[in-house]
């Protein structure tokens, strides 16, 4: 080790530097794992939505779902909109028309959507005893989706007195929680899957160029003709919520035919069931880290990882500490030469030092041979010839040598006659 490298010892110990790269290393994991912890907040607000437990939620029918061993998917990323499947999507009222239609018609070709309508005007509940998500019920209203299916109509109707209540299917029938305020819808294109005894449509697919047997099974409508459109996917309505949410499902009959509802609109039943939240606030975009883990930028991710480790290990068992920087224009005359040189070699001017070269070299071997000063540079550069005469050094006579090198232009010329007369001139000397 030299002396320079001696006097300037590491600042931390390997073992120091060590622990401070292992605490960086933890803390950046720590990092990572609360960003994927970052899924957008606690879904269970009193909304309807899916993660929503009070009466007007559709947590329950997640859960059937699942309890029946079906995937369930509660979407928070608006790019997972668009997967296969069948996607179900509970709009609050105030939900931007455009952006639904936007969705559904992006999925056309995707797979099926089902969209509820909210009816219920829900608070949190005042109770000493309510648990989080329960909810008290202080109105209804109908959505105002403008720009989404206009010719749809919704409203809120009260059954004729003396008319049966609830709803009924081409299979089944069964009770409503709160038959004086059911949402219901009319449209010429609506092919009714759910309906009040008095005809009200609570439930219904749109009719369009599409093929959709189960659903035209469900409904109990004739089969569509075989020209019919094989690649469109359905788009489902259901007015009434009470249908699905987790107040209607505490009946039994009603969470059969919210069972069977799903199953005759979904094409794939091996796809997940998906449950939007983002139109409800609760969107959540992955950060640039927390897709960093995911495919497919982990290998990019895992390779960078191994490069960080293998220049860390290669760090860590470096000799020594580490090298003092050197001089950026070293002492000495060799550096004044070389640097002097390549002033000369950058601006192109090596021909104007051949004849000084020349001189100073004529002058050297003067004082070395001990010939008298003060004569002509023609005359000393002759005598010069004579010693190399008698001391039988080969090679070209001095003067011709020097006037070659005073003569040359081209830098390679320069350095080839300028090393012809230095070796004459060690010869000499």
């Amino acid at each position: 080790m030299s002396g320079e490298q001696a006097g300037n010892p590491a600042a931390f110990g390997r073992g120091a530097v060590l622990g401070l790269v292992l605490v960086g290393a933890l803390a950046f994991v720590a990092l990572l794992y609360l960003l994927s912890q970052s899924t957008g907040g606690n879904a269970n607000d009193g909304g309807g939505h899916v993660g929503g437990k009070g009466l007007n939620g559709f947590a329950g029918l997640a859960a059937m779902l699942e309890a029946q061993g079906r995937g369930v998917d509660r979407i928070r990323n608006e790019g997972q909109l668009y997967h296969p499947g069948l996607l179900v999507l509970t709009p609050p009222m105030g939900a931007d028309g455009a952006e639904l239609q936007r969705i559904v018609l992006a999925r056309r070709y995707v797979g099926a959507t089902l969209i509820v309508a909210p009816k219920w005007l829900a608070a949190k509940s005042r109770s000493d005893k309510a648990k989080r998500g329960w909810v008290t019920l202080d109105g209804a209203g109908t959505p105002e989706w403008r720009g989404f299916y206009d010719d749809i109509l919704v409203s809120i109707d009260k059954p004729a007195k003396g008319t049966a209540t609830g709803w009924r299917t081409a299979h089944a029938g069964g009770p409503l929680p709160a038959p004086q305020r059911v949402l219901s819808g009319r449209g010429t294109n609506l092919v009714p899957l759910v309906k009040a005894p008095d005809g009200r449509i609570l439930a219904a697919y749109v009719r369009d160029k599409g093929h959709y047997p189960d659903l035209e099974d469900f409904a109990g409508v004739p089969g569509t003709n075989d020209s019919a459109d094989q690649r469109i996917y359905p788009v489902i309505f259901v007015f009434e919520p009470d249908l699905l949410d987790n107040w209607g499902l505490a009946d039994e009959r009603t969470a059969l035919m919210a069972q069977r509802l799903i199953a005759a609109s979904e094409t794939d039943p091996d796809q997940p069931v998906a449950f939007d939240l983002t139109l409800n606030g609760f969107a959540h975009t992955r950060s640039l880290l927390d897709l960093a883990f995911n495919p497919p930028f982990v290998a990019a991710t895992i390779c960078l990882l191994l490069a960080a480790f293998a220049v860390g290990w290669r760090a860590f068992n470096r000799f020594g500490p580490p090298r003092a920087a050197a001089r950026a224009i070293a002492p000495g005359k060799t550096a004044l030469v070389s640097n002097s040189a390549g002033l000369i070699r950058r601006a192109g001017r090596i021909h104007l030092v051949s004849a000084p070269y020349a001189d100073a070299s004529r002058d050297r071997l003067a004082a070395a041979l001990g010939l008298r000063r003060g004569r002509a540079g023609a005359d000393i550069e002759a005598a010069i010839d004579r010693v190399q005469d008698a001391r039988g050094v080969a090679g070209p006579k001095f003067s011709q040598a020097a006037a070659a090198l005073r003569a040359a232009r081209n830098p390679l010329e320069v350095a080839r006659r300028a090393a012809t007369l230095h070796s004459i001139e060690r010869a000499l000397t």
